[in-house]
């Protein structure tokens, strides 16, 4: 019987039923009131003797027999108990039957029980609720760390399919751009194809972490709580049966004519071991239990792909550098998990050792409350360790060690006062507020998109003469590509990888017939008539597409400056700074709409604001673009230059709140249904203005039709 409740484990035998067990043990806390209780009323009740005493055995053994079910194999078990009982249930039915052999007790006897066992009880009773409760919300920690990561995976897999459909629209354009542009059009969709690349390589290496990630929440952390509970479970049952012991010996001492009634009592504590109850518990417990499926790759609906990690020069160089960036940030990490994991055993050691005996001077109270709180925080960075471990594992296992010979830039995070070129795209890295990383030996400066694409070639420290030099090299560099039309190749990409590809087909040259699904386009340049290659050049724009001084202040304004518009729908005032207006009214737009869905017109003398989807605007006309000399399009830009500026109609949708500057909106991702009148009731897919965002209690406030009310803040995502 030994060895075979020594093999008991929650975390082995109950695969994440942490629910029932979280259950099944809050009852058995529970219980400890009523135990503690019965020695309450019994301290008064053995005033009057037998026949009081009598009254509440039989009292007891009614709510024994209401609870015997639940208290040895839960609320809903697998397997029907039948008569059996729990080895504390057969154990308080001894002490009940005891009850009832003793008649008369003393005063002394009735003082000793409220004192001795029932504060006690009380005390245990509460302790304990609180560590299943630290349980409850460790358990909800573990699995917002593990949605977190599944909803890592989720955006990682979108930014993938949306890079795909990138990667498509830019083909697209290349295959309709015109031979002067066709060269700038490749090297668009080279670049996407780079940032394809690293989208589905950063998907699969996700798609391993949220794996690991899964099998750690199943096999290490929901082990452990369960395991932990378990303890918790037998170590209240070792604590009542120290109680039971005592509650026993008292009435031993003050009742010698009741030995043999207590001997039974105290035989029947003695057999009751700790883990028989979870013993109990388990055998009828037990379901079938089959773990989740691993995670694999899903490809686009648009692209045809493999679940393979792309290992070309480009992908290379972002493998690389994403492989140095996690082996530091491991070895940063490393030693606060080592540290963390000892500190973990050492209390777990030491819980062990007060678990029964609290002489040494510190209760279990306060070495489970340090235990829980290092626990809390060795698990958050565990799960970063796992995390960086397994990105390495992919990477080394699908490309080998890239470090290897590598000579890498030593980045720094910088903002950049001046115009500066990015030395990996060659386009600018402009404005204060948009910051990039700079070489501290070679001064290499690129983008932050750029970081992670920029090959390991640092030629180490420079001198300031020779970082110029290199800055020349490489602006003459970037004029020799932009000619030649250099950039990403990927000879195995065509329209053929498209799931959309059997949807192409051209119109016939002479009759521009009906579309033909067989017929496709070549993307490739004919060879037969190379274009010249012709270096762009750089020149200042015309004066006339320079933007004239600001007015002064004396020069304000005047209707013939303002854009006209013209009123698609009426308007009645509703607030203070509005302004009504009839349909089909022109109007002076004074100040645009600013991002609140607002602007400010002028009718007649009058001024005041009305929702931008209410007006189309016209703005005044655009003085025509001269052609430019080295363009080979016969197609005009000032129509699209018109066209951007004139506003679309729109429907008469609800106006917006006046005056919400820079409005964000949220869509819901999942159904809710309300719980209280505070709250909003939401389907899939509904869309609310972000009144406050989440402030760390899990809720977030948004406003419907004027109403503002809470709903999960994990329940929704913002849009544009």
């Amino acid at each position: 019987m030994q060895m075979a409740t020594d093999l008991t484990s929650f975390g082995i035998d109950l695969k994440d039923g942490f629910k029932p067990v979280n259950s099944w043990v809050g009852h058995g806390i529970g219980w400890l009131d009523e135990i503690q209780t019965f020695y309450r009323e019994r301290s008064l009740i053995e005033k009057e003797y037998s026949s009081k005493l009598n009254q509440l055995a039989k009292k007891y053994f009614e709510k024994k027999a209401k609870k015997s079910a639940v208290l040895s194999v839960g609320e809903t078990p697998s397997l029907t108990p039948g008569s059996l009982e729990s080895n504390s249930l057969i154990t308080w039915t001894a002490i009940l039957n005891s009850t009832e052999s003793i008649a008369k007790e003393h005063e002394t006897l009735s003082v000793e029980l409220l004192n001795q066992i029932a504060d006690p009880l009380k005390d245990i009773a509460t302790r304990y609720e609180e560590f299943r409760k630290r349980h409850e919300q460790l358990s909800t920690k573990i699995l917002q760390e593990r949605d977190a990561v599944y909803s890592d995976l989720k955006k990682t897999k979108e930014k993938y399919d949306q890079q795909c459909k990138e990667v498509e629209t830019a083909r697209v354009k290349v295959g309709k751009s015109f031979d002067s542009s066709k060269g700038k059009a490749e090297r668009a969709k080279q670049q996407e194809l780079m940032d394809m690349a690293n989208a589905k390589n950063t998907y699969l290496i996700t798609i391993n972490v949220t794996n690991r990630h899964k099998k750690k929440y199943f096999h290490q952390d929901i082990p452990d709580l369960l395991n932990s509970l378990q303890d918790l479970n037998e170590c209240r049952v070792a604590k009542l049966n120290n109680l039971w012991n005592i509650s026993a010996a008292l009435e031993t001492n003050c009742h010698n004519r009741c030995n043999e009634h207590t001997s039974v009592v105290v035989s029947a504590i003695a057999s009751n071991i700790p883990v028989l109850d979870s013993q109990m518990f388990v055998e009828h417990n037990k379901v079938n239990w089959n773990e989740p499926q691993d995670f694999v790759f899903e490809p686009s609906l648009v692209w045809h792909d493999t679940d393979e990690i792309i290992d070309d020069e480009p992908a290379q160089v972002f493998l690389r550098n994403m492989m140095t960036k996690t082996r530091r940030n491991l070895d940063i990490i490393k030693p606060d998990v080592e540290k963390k994991a000892r500190e973990v055993e050492s209390l777990k050691k030491r819980k062990d050792e007060v678990k029964i005996d609290e002489a040494s001077g510190q209760n279990d109270a306060e070495v489970t409350r340090a235990l829980f709180n290092t626990l809390e925080d060795f698990i958050v960075i565990d799960n970063k360790r796992t995390t960086y471990q397994v990105e390495v594992e992919t990477i080394l296992y699908a490309v080998g060690d890239l470090e290897r010979g590598a000579s890498t830039h030593k980045f720094k995070s910088s903002s950049f006062k001046i115009a500066t070129n990015c030395d990996f795209c060659y386009e600018r890295i402009w404005g204060l507020g948009n910051k990039g990383f700079n070489c501290k030996d070679c001064g290499y400066a690129c983008h932050s998109k750029c970081e992670m694409k920029v090959p390991a070639t640092c030629p180490g420290v420079l001198d300031k003469s020779a970082k110029k030099a290199l800055k020349e090299e490489k602006r003459a560099q970037a004029t020799l590509d932009v000619g030649n039309g250099d950039g990403y190749k990927s000879s195995d990409i065509s329209r053929s990888n498209t799931m959309t590809s059997t949807l192409s087909a051209t119109h016939s040259a002479e009759g521009g017939g009906a579309l033909s699904p067989t017929k496709s386009i070549s993307t490739r340049p004919s060879a037969a008539a190379p274009s010249p290659v012709r270096a762009r050049v750089l020149a200042p724009p015309p004066m006339k597409y320079i933007a004239p001084p600001p007015e002064s202040i004396s020069e304000l304004p005047t209707d013939d400056n303002l854009i006209k518009g013209r009123m698609i729908y009426a308007y009645n005032a509703v607030g203070e700074g509005e302004i009504s207006v009839a349909e089909g009214r022109d109007v002076f737009i004074v100040e645009p709409d600013d991002g609140s869905g607002w602007v400010k017109v002028k009718v007649g003398y009058k001024e005041g604001l009305v929702p931008a989807s209410y007006v189309d605007a016209t703005g005044p006309s655009i003085p025509e673009r001269p052609m430019s000399a080295y363009s080979s399009s016969a197609v005009s830009i000032a129509p699209s230059i018109t066209g951007s500026l004139t506003g679309k109609k729109r429907g008469p949708a609800v106006a917006p709140k006046r005056g919400a500057k820079k409005v964000t909106y949220v869509e819901a991702i999942y159904a809710y249904e309300a719980q209280t009148s505070a709250e909003f009731s939401m389907s899939e897919g509904d869309r609310f203005v972000l009144v406050k965002p989440d402030s760390g209690d899990g809720w977030a406030e948004v406003e419907q039709n004027g109403v503002k009310r809470s709903v999960p803040a994990n329940y929704i995502q913002q849009v544009d």
